[in-house]
């Protein structure tokens, strides 16, 4: 029988994580040369990319849990 592949995202954490720099760097060099649009969109990036960190991470451990207790549940039986 065939080995199950894990379903999971490897560019969800990373992407995020530059989302979140390239938002911090954006936020300081607009307001370093006055442009508050742009400076609020890039607020906007960095808020966006803060939680979604998170939320992939949490996503992961609970991916890694279940294939633990799937493990667990394939020895007893």
């Amino acid at each position: 029988m065939e080995e199950k592949k894990k379903l999971r995202c490897p560019m969800g954490v990373p992407g995020a994580v530059i989302a979140a720099l390239i938002g911090i760097a954006g936020i300081l060099y607009t307001v370093k040369h006055g442009d508050w649009i742009a400076a609020s969109m890039f607020f906007g990036l960095f808020m966006m990319a803060v939680p979604f960190i998170r939320f992939v991470l949490m996503v992961h451990s609970a991916n890694d849990r279940l294939d633990e207790l799937e493990k667990k549940l394939d020895k007893k039986g």
